[in-house]
Parts: C-alpha cells; structure tokens; sequence
C-alpha cells in the first residue's frame, strides 16, 4: 500500500552520518528511530532514487540547499531519503553543501520505503531497488503534502512546489 496524504508515518528507522559528535550522537553513522525524529516537528521530505545520480545530483539535492533558508522559516526540518548507505549520504551531502541544511537520511535496506510503498525497482539499471522520486511534507509524523513524479520526471518534487505547500 502507497502513503497518502492523511497517513501516519510508518515506524521505522534510518541512518544518518555525523560529522561532529554531539551529546548522543558520535561521529560517524547513527540509527535514529524515525516517530521519534518526527514527534511535534514539520518535516519537508524528499526522497530520491540514489545519491550521486544525474537529476538527483544536478537538480533535486542542489534546490533543496539553496531553498533551505527559506524554507526552514516553514519547517523544523529538512530531510533528503534515500536507498543509499549512511556513509554514501554523507559524503553526498558533504559534496554538495548540505551540512547544517539538509539531513541526509539512509535507508539502506529500503525498509521505509517499501513500508511507505514507495520503492522503484531498478534492478534491470544495475542499480537494485530504490526509491521512487517524491516530496511529502510532515507534521507530527502525518503526512500534510505528497508530490510523487512520474516515471523519469521531476516537476512535483522540488524544492519550489514544497516551499508553496509548506
């Protein structure tokens, strides 16, 4: 079953890389339980098939940094989803500027995103399952805003239509 606007967030967890060690938190990859991540916050989420791919990497992680100013004046956070390891985001997002902007959250194993029903099976790519190109905005763990792309587009999940919604 897909998520829709309405829907809870499924429980779950993802991984994040840290730069700098910070009470609970050490350098390096950390799980973070995702009800607890998002209890009392709004969360712009995008989520993408991988990590230094071509419209991932020239479009949809770049317009999220540059709109991050912005659009933290609408929400707590901003998370970028992906079937990548932590060690991978975080050099991605390092790559790219997101430090301090943008958390680069791992899903490694794609289990969130194959209980948000949102996985793109990729194999005959070579690239395995990832995860399909969208945007939601959360609050409290709900699901506000669902921008889901059609097959190879991205015209819904950008950064301008989330700061429209937020």
């Amino acid at each position: 079953m897909t998520i829709k606007v309405g829907d809870k967030l499924p429980d779950g967890k993802l991984w994040e890389f840290v730069d700098e060690e910070t009470p609970g938190c050490s350098i390096g990859p950390n799980e973070f339980d995702v009800a607890e991540q998002v209890k009392g916050k709004r969360i712009a989420v995008f989520a993408l098939p991988g990590a230094f791919t071509p419209t991932c990497s020239a479009k949809h992680l770049p317009g999220y940094v540059e709109k991050a100013d912005e659009l933290k004046k609408k929400v707590d956070e901003i998370w970028c989803l992906s079937v990548n390891d932590a060690f991978v985001m975080g050099a991605w997002g390092r790559a790219n500027g997101a430090t301090g902007k943008v958390r680069m959250m791992a899903d490694g194993n794609g289990d969130l995103t194959k209980a948000l029903g949102m996985e793109l099976d990729l194999t005959a790519r070579g690239i395995g399952v990832r995860s399909q190109r969208y945007s939601m905005l959360l609050e409290d763990g709900k699901v506000k805003a669902l921008n889901v792309e059609e097959g190879g587009k991205f015209e819904v999940s950008d950064a301008d239509t989330m700061l429209k919604q937020a």
